[in-house]
């Protein structure tokens, strides 16, 4: 193949917002896609619901073959049930263990820990099984897990289900339900595969259950650790009104953030085991479904971002909503954080984010099955690479041509995707610098041409077919 070379003179990213932030297709074709991790390298793995993982390189490309498949031991009820977390063991390069939230066939919560076999594949018959919980209800599952800086599992839990926490679980210490559990998996003990840290916060209360860490959670969907400073940032979903977003300090243990005593921070239900206001930790932001824009329904938590390469975005904290497509981020102000949304993305359902092994931020819609990244459009183009790609007629109709004479790098694909982030066309034998594509069996409207260099970088640019 006749080499060819990488500059660009127009560039657009898909959706620019405000705050001067864009964000970018990373990766589509994905089924359902529930979490994003890194596992302390270049590539992300991405859980699909139906108990598959995935690996996306570092230029976008989904492996051919499942890093995990457990499709056999995962429900595929769809909702909030299958396969919804994933955390690589801090000493993930050594030990090959990596941990899995699901809902089995039986409809109950698993953790579990698996072992990989090599770089690309994990052995789907090393499962251990840490962690049991019985599930009353098909909703409210939680399901996310992630290490903390102190080497300890963190597990997220739901109240259990229907609404309104009937049985009162998330105030309930007798329960691992509406919670936020802390695990030692290093060690073994008392008959489980996994001990309980010396501090955790319950430990030998007769009237509490070891495992707990924190407590009146509803549907803690997603949390995060900030890699700066290790705090904990949880997004809970509401009930009727209200979405919120909690954060407290490094090391903060037994909080207890109110639900169902409270909706954020308004009176929901004090019948039951409520305690004094006063005790309960409230959330630093929060949003009613009527807040803004289009209507909201549940939140989907983020990262506060800490990467190296977008200076704008440090320390926002980003975060989704499911219905209304939109994307948050909080601003902090002293004391206080500032709250703002985007445009609605339609047809995404914005189900995750991610960070990759720099603090890069990545969102996936479980609609679409697309990964974008989440990018500042000031530093979006590195002009001394990408100024010279022409890209013309712009409106096409019949053929368009992408001119790629003056290119410093060699193009290893072109592809065109539509509004949805659907895979259109896909090019990859360049046997000339002036390309002639036909768009005959395209569609009117909007489109967009990502251009991938075998050096991994990456633009895309806009075209409207008329």
């Amino acid at each position: 193949m006749k080499k060819v070379t990488l500059v660009a003179m127009f560039m657009f990213y898909f959706y620019s917002f405000s705050q001067d932030v864009e964000i970018e297709l990373f990766a589509t074709g994905l089924v359902n896609p529930v979490s994003i991790k890194h596992a302390g390298d270049n590539r992300l793995f991405v859980v699909e619901r139906n108990g598959l993982i995935q690996i996306i390189n570092s230029n976008g490309d989904i492996n051919m073959s499942p890093f995990l498949d457990i499709n056999d031991r995962v429900t595929n009820n769809g909702g909030e049930q299958g396969l919804l977390g994933l955390a690589f063991h801090p000493n993930y390069t050594n030990n090959g263990y990596f941990y899995v939230n699901y809902i089995n066939n039986s409809g109950n919560t698993v953790v579990s820990r698996f072992t990989r076999s090599s770089s690309a594949s994990a052995d789907e018959n090393s499962e251990l099984i840490l962690l049991t919980i019985t599930q009353p209800y098909s909703n409210h599952n939680g399901g996310d897990l992630a290490f903390g800086s102190d080497g300890f599992l963190y597990i997220a839990t739901g109240d259990g289900g229907a609404g309104g926490d009937p049985q009162d679980r998330s105030q309930n210490l007798n329960t691992l339900l509406g919670k936020m559990l802390r695990i030692d998996v290093n060690t073994a003990a008392n008959g489980n595969n996994y001990s309980i840290p010396a501090s955790n916060p319950f430990l030998g209360n007769p009237n509490a259950l070891d495992e707990i860490w924190a407590y009146g959670l509803r549907n803690p969907w997603k949390f995060s650790f900030d890699r700066d400073t290790n705090d904990l940032w949880i997004a809970d979903v509401g009930q009727n009104v209200y979405e919120e977003i909690n954060m407290v300090p490094q090391g903060s243990a037994g909080v207890n953030y109110g639900w169902r005593c409270y909706e954020a921070n308004t009176v929901f239900d004090l019948s039951g085991n409520c305690p004094p206001a006063n005790t309960l930790t409230f959330p630093v932001a929060n949003y009613s479904h009527n807040n803004s824009g289009n209507f909201k329904c549940s939140i989907t938590g983020g990262y506060r971002y800490r990467g190296g390469s977008q200076s704008s975005l440090e320390g926002l904290y980003f975060f989704a909503d499911y219905c209304s497509n939109e994307i948050g981020y909080l601003v902090e102000n002293g004391n206080s954080w500032t709250m703002s949304f985007t445009q609605a993305y339609a047809g995404n359902n914005w189900t995750c984010f991610g960070e990759n092994v720099n603090g890069e931020l990545y969102i996936a819609g479980i609609s679409s099955g697309s990964i974008y990244r989440i990018i500042d459009a000031n530093l979006s183009v590195n002009e001394s690479d990408f100024n010279r790609i022409k890209l013309y007629p712009n409106p096409a109709s019949a053929s368009v041509i992408l001119d790629l004479t003056n290119a410093p790098n060699t193009i290893e694909s072109i592809r065109f995707y539509d509004l949805q982030g659907k895979l259109i066309k896909t090019i990859k034998e360049l046997e000339n610098q002036i390309i002639e594509i036909s768009t005959k069996e395209f569609s009117k409207g909007m489109y967009f041409v990502k251009i991938s260099s075998v050096d991994n970088k990456q633009i895309t640019q806009k075209l409207l077919i008329n």
